[in-house]
């Protein structure tokens, strides 16, 4: 089973925790993090070379959660365009296509293997879907995409994944194509989630990021450093919360604390 509850407290470490977390001083080398963030489009390459279409399950939570999905129509059956910035092997865009039939999706990553299986998708259909390769941080999405054009952008645990340093080129990016007005809906890890606390010693690459066994990396948000992120690239903050759940495991009798932050960001 699962608990949820959303608030603006961020989730309070254990004494055992703290002292683990304050011990991990060591960074990695300069050296391997230049060669991670050269690597970085391998590495993710690699792991849907190796899961491929398994292992993230189908998002079908993210009308549920992001309701602004349906709110943003101004009638009922109005047409939607949206961008999903990082979207895998479609895991979040298929279920939505199905949802809801009144919804043009571009789709983008920045493996282009992720690309590759979307296409292969037996619901990929140009008609209702452009799916294209793009790291970014640096390609103009404007280049696949009309400026000012698309209604609601998806950015779900997709940004964690980028250089701190590089989050905002991406927010920059994504400005480009959003009419005036309307939103990017974001979900990603929380500071002190689960899998941040997991993470071994020699795996921190800075403050909050780390990085997986298999060359991936990962940033965990706190509220303040998101805030500050978009509204330094002139959005408007309409919701940003952490989301904690527990998910119990009652057979090992061990309760998972899982820390999201989600937000709404707004294009004046």
């Amino acid at each position: 089973g699962a608990f949820q509850k959303k608030g603006h407290g961020a989730r309070t470490l254990s004494p055992e925790e703290a002292e683990r977390l304050a011990k991990d001083k060591v960074l990695v080398t300069d050296f391997k993090q230049t060669k991670l963030e050269k690597e970085a489009q391998k590495n993710w390459d690699l792991f849907y070379k190796r899961n491929s279409t398994n292992f993230f399950k189908d998002r079908h939570w993210t009308t549920r959660e992001f309701q602004e999905l349906k709110a943003c129509r101004e009638f009922a059956d109005q047409k939607l365009t949206i961008l999903e910035a990082g979207c895998g092997v479609g895991n979040c865009l298929f279920p939505l296509l199905e949802e809801d039939l009144n919804i043009f999706a571009y789709a983008c990553d920045f493996s282009p293997r992720a690309v590759e299986y979307v296409k292969k998708n037996s619901l990929y259909s140009p008609e209702r879907c452009k799916a294209f390769q793009c790291d970014l941080t640096k390609d103009d999405l404007t280049e696949n995409i009309p400026a000012d054009s698309v209604d609601v952008v998806t950015l779900i645990f997709v940004l964690s994944a980028i250089h701190p340093d590089k989050m905002r080129l991406v927010l920059k990016n994504i400005y480009q194509v959003l009419k005036p007005g309307k939103c990017v809906l974001f979900r990603d890890y929380g500071l002190y989630d689960h899998a941040m606390l997991r993470f071994k010693s020699g795996s921190k690459l800075g403050e909050n990021f780390y990085v997986r066994q298999d060359g991936t990396r990962s940033y965990f948000f706190t509220e303040e450093f998101l805030s500050q992120l978009f509204k330094a690239e002139g959005y408007e903050q309409v919701a940003n919360e952490y989301v904690q759940r527990e998910t119990v495991n009652r057979k090992e009798g061990l309760c998972v604390p899982r820390v999201f932050l989600q937000g709404k960001f707004q294009k004046p």
